[in-house]
């Protein structure tokens, strides 16, 4: 039987003109066809590491695929953004991305990555604001007594950090711009450092998020004197904010997931869906409740948006205080 090479070629050069125009959703028909790396940018222990955990956990039953949780902390979470920054944009390596990533690269002279292009946010899961803490015994029992003994003895106060850039150093940063004071930064190794450095009574006070510190406040090991949102903190409705007392001023945390820069958007869509599916979850919504965040998901359009607006906002900080890494 003689090959009609003719009618071979027609058909492949049909078989690729089909495939070039095939919709996007059909190519996310095959995602995901293996394991998923979860890179959680930070040590394992801290609030951050806990969060990967579940999410991983339940991406995992979602997808019908291992979601592996791998620890690359340093460089306040830049050398695990720069690993999936890197990584083949196949949606299979993904980042736990927190509120300290567009506060680091806000700091960042040399950038390892192009911030806006390199990363492809899928959608938060998560947002919580700062508790401002002091120890058990510490002589402040408000916030504002806090502001007016820091303004009475200016540098007598410390406070302590997962590292310089961190979103909880810059958000001390932006009450001492704002309140005019000037408190000491204590730069520690990460993880939970910086809570063992308050509870130890090394420094006068933390910016520690709800996951880790709402169980010491509740036993009595820690004060909490204010939480850093807009608008009072839902798990603690009788705290003031630092707002109430410094006008204007407002910071929040999340935890959200980013696949590398140049995933096709039918991965990117089909990640945020299930990150949606997860959050509605009543258990899940429970669960990081109790973490201290306040469950929500947006678009992978908003999800950017907001990080490059916080972006902007830690790059007016960084420069007015003349914060070096």
């Amino acid at each position: 039987m003689r090959l009609n090479l003719k009618r071979v070629f027609t058909s492949a050069l049909m078989l690729v003109t089909l495939t070039a125009v095939l919709p996007a959703p059909a190519w996310a028909q095959t995602y995901p066809s293996r394991a998923i790396t979860l890179v959680c940018p930070f040590a394992p222990g801290g609030s951050a590491d806990i969060m990967a955990r579940l999410i991983g956990q339940k991406l995992s039953e979602g997808l019908n695929v291992p979601v592996v949780v791998e620890n690359k902390p340093g460089a306040g979470g830049m050398v695990g953004a720069a690993f999936v920054a890197k990584a083949k944009p196949d949606g299979h390596t993904l980042l736990l991305v927190t509120g300290a990533y567009p506060a680091t690269a806000a700091l960042a002279k040399t950038p390892q990555f192009d911030y806006s292009k390199d990363l492809a946010m899928v959608s938060m899961v998560t947002s919580y604001p700062f508790i401002v803490n002091v120890p058990a015994n510490a002589p402040f029992k408000t916030f504002s007594e806090l502001l007016t003994y820091a303004k009475n003895n200016q540098g007598k106060l410390n406070y302590a950090t997962s590292g310089i850039g961190s979103i909880s150093h810059l958000s001390a940063e932006l009450m001492n711009v704002m309140g005019g004071i000037e408190t000491v930064h204590i730069p520690t190794k990460g993880g939970t450092s910086a809570l063992s450095e308050l509870l130890g009574g090394r420094v006068d006070l933390i910016f520690e998020a709800p996951t880790l510190s709402l169980p010491l406040i509740k036993s009595g090991k820690l004060r909490a004197l204010a939480s850093t949102g807009h608008e009072r903190y839902k798990a603690m409705p009788e705290l003031p904010t630092v707002a109430e007392s410094l006008p204007g001023y407002e910071v929040y945390s999340f935890i959200g997931l980013a696949a590398t820069g140049g995933t096709p958007e039918s991965i990117v869509n089909a990640l945020n869906s299930e990150v949606r599916k997860m959050v509605s979850n009543p258990d899940v919504s429970r669960r990081l409740r109790e973490l201290g965040g306040e469950p929500q998901v947006n678009s992978a359009a908003e999800m950017n948006t907001y990080v490059s607006n916080e972006l902007k906002k830690w790059r007016q900080v960084i420069d007015g205080r003349k914060i070096e890494r």
